[in-house]
């Protein structure tokens, strides 16, 4: 999009350091260009912001703080932050990702997998639980601020940027707020604190958005797609799979309702990556051509390699000096230093943070750049900092990151350190375990809402019969006592007794062996007598539910026993009496009646046949004689 009262500045240099030489993205808020950094020689992206906000102090003051946070800010998937500084206008200098942004592939109608977008979903998931272990809110989640490396590998940008907009006075272009109002969550209309669950909320809508190309819950204005996502939770379309439930999840009204932390939403993205084929390579909608293209001052090519990840160490020309510098870095003081006549200053660290490992630059006269390990496992850590000839202090401390993660390293990602010193790494021992009370014997329901108030994921999916335990009611809990904060435990709740099986061979007999057979597999027989014209007086003619049936245990079981035949007999005194009171009184009997003779009202009857006396089946017919 275009933005007015944003100049072009390509060819001037900020802070004497960095000349711009390109623009390379624009947005609401200020635009972005491929820069040299002069004092460095290497390409950077220098991201310059609205002149309007020069004059903001309170834009200015929290940018000041925002800045440091992000610069701060050290993760394989978190868009490196450089530097950044006011000339005339507010700036920051950034790593330069040649890849592009997920929203130029979009752009360019290249949609991902499912398996794509739950990898690529993952990684934001981890950089964002990252970044809120340490009190920072992402509040501007979209597919323009997720970019990529040569290798597909995303980054999460503008880290604090959004927090710091909120506090100018300066209004952005008309249709910008909707823009953000795209992937906002509902309470992001609202005067309450932000958390962490609206990235993950924005994060569902990105990853719908990257499957199908479109954003859900999105009405004609920022307050009408607010008011819509308050009312409703996000529907995953089936094109999703098993990413439907992780996005639906995510993507609730309330914030209670979602994942309690992006660490457990990276848990189910990977968890549904699994379940996925794998993902094929991303086609990435790079910029790398123009990289190349805007390379005026370009180094000899044997030089320029040092910037290709792949390249083997034999590649990299080591005629170049490099200055040592402190473990620790004063990030302002930096921006400060003016390089010294008749020195090169070159430091080039090319982490390439992947499964495989870590591959460095050398330098010459027994120095190494350190590499950027936090998020890594320990041991991958360390054995990327052997790899490139330092050596490794660990150290251990309880933190949100899962255990075993390096949370915090002692010397800066870049910096020169002498062959054979020790890079301080701090492990995470993981969070400090929640006791939570024995369950079992409690209801389901009772127990789930305990484990949620502690901040736990219950997983009560697992079922099985008790013959002590009756059915809805916990018999146990894995883990038991304690776990993990927002770790997932798993109840197993009680199917109630295993059910019973109706016992063969009780149609024939008595019921006092059908009843013995019944109440021998903790049945109950229930005697029902009823007519039979087959089975003899007192004898079983079956039972329901009938044998081989399974019925609870305790249940009871009907067992019908044999009155044999239905009958009736024939009254006496039919004879004399009129044929209207004859007739009711057989008909009262069950009886059908037929009259044969000359009948005429009041007539006597002269006999019946049967006779009376006479026992015959209800429902039978009998004449009556006029």
């Amino acid at each position: 999009m275009a933005l007015s009262g944003v100049a072009d500045l390509v060819g001037r240099v900020l802070a004497g350091r960095y000349r711009l030489l390109a623009p390379i993205g624009t947005g609401a808020s200020g635009r972005v260009y491929i820069a040299d950094d002069v004092t460095l020689r290497r390409k950077v992206a220098v991201k310059v912001l609205h002149p309007a906000l020069a004059d903001d102090a309170g834009f200015l003051r929290r940018f000041r703080t925002e800045a440091q946070l992000a610069a701060s800010l050290h993760h394989p998937n978190v868009m490196a932050v450089y530097d950044w500084g006011e000339d005339g206008v507010p700036f920051m200098v950034l790593e330069l990702l040649e890849g592009g942004s997920l929203r130029g592939m979009l752009d360019h109608e290249r949609r991902l997998s499912p398996a794509q977008a739950a990898h690529v979903g993952r990684q934001v998931a981890g950089a964002l639980e990252y970044a809120h272990s340490r009190g920072l809110v992402h509040r501007d989640v979209k597919p323009a601020n997720l970019l990529f490396d040569e290798h597909g590998i995303v980054r999460v940008a503008d880290f604090g940027l959004a927090r710091a907009l909120a506090e100018a006075s300066w209004t952005e272009p008309a249709g910008a707020v909707l823009g953000t109002a795209r992937y906002a969550a509902p309470e992001q209309g609202g005067a309450f604190p932000l958390d962490g669950r609206a990235d993950l909320y924005a994060l569902a809508l990105v990853i719908i958005e990257s499957v199908t190309g479109r954003v859900p819950l999105v009405a004609d204005t920022p307050l009408g797609t607010l008011a819509a996502r308050s009312r409703g939770a996000v529907v995953a379309p089936p094109a999703l799979g098993p990413l439907g439930a992780v996005v639906e999840r995510a993507g609730r009204s309330d914030p209670a309702d979602r994942y309690p932390n992006a660490a457990t939403m990276e848990a189910a993205l990977g968890d549904a990556e699994d379940a996925l084929p794998p993902a094929a390579a991303l086609n990435l909608a790079g910029i790398g051509t123009m990289v190349e293209d805007l390379n005026p001052t370009a180094l000899p090519r044997s030089r320029r390699s040092a910037f290709d990840q792949d390249a083997g160490d034999d590649e990299h020309d080591d005629g170049i000096e490099i200055l040592d510098e402190p473990e620790f870095v004063d990030i302002a003081r930096e921006r400060r230093r003016v390089p010294w006549a008749g020195i090169i200053v070159t430091m080039v660290a090319v982490v390439a943070l992947a499964a495989a490992g870590i591959t460095l630059v050398r330098a010459p006269g027994g120095s190494s750049a350190v590499p950027n390990v936090v998020g890594l496992s320990a041991s991958s850590a360390d054995a990327g900092i052997q790899r490139v000839g330092l050596g490794v202090e660990t150290r251990f401390r309880r933190a949100r990151a899962p255990k075993g993660t390096v949370i915090e390293q002692g010397t800066r990602p870049g910096v020169w350190q002498a062959d054979g010193k020790p890079v301080v790494i701090v492990v995470s021992r993981g969070p400090k375990p929640v006791r939570f009370p024995d369950l079992a014997g409690q209801p389901l329901d009772t127990a789930t809402a305990t484990l949620q108030q502690l901040g736990f994921v219950v997983d009560a999916t697992t079922a099985k019969h008790d013959e002590q335990v009756p059915a809805g009611t916990v018999i146990a809990s894995d883990p038991t006592g304690e776990a993990s904060p927002d770790s997932v435990v798993k109840l197993i709740v009680s199917d109630g007794p295993l059910p019973r099986t109706v016992p063969d061979g009780i149609a024939g007999g008595s019921y006092a062996a059908a009843a013995a057979k019944i109440e021998a597999v903790q049945l109950v027989a229930v005697r029902a007598d009823q007519f039979s014209d087959t089975v003899p007086i007192d004898q079983v003619i079956g039972s329901a539910p009938g044998s081989g049936a399974q019925a609870p245990r305790g249940s009871q079981v009907s067992v019908a026993v044999s009155k044999g035949q239905d009958l009736v007999a024939i009254p006496a005194g039919l004879a004399g009496q009129p044929i209207e009171s004859a007739s009711r009184s057989l008909q009262a009997l069950g009886l059908q009646v037929v009259v044969q003779g000359n009948y005429a009202p009041g007539a006597k009857v002269l006999a019946s046949d049967p006779p009376s006396g006479t026992k015959v089946k209800r429902g039978s017919t009998v004449r009556l004689l006029l």
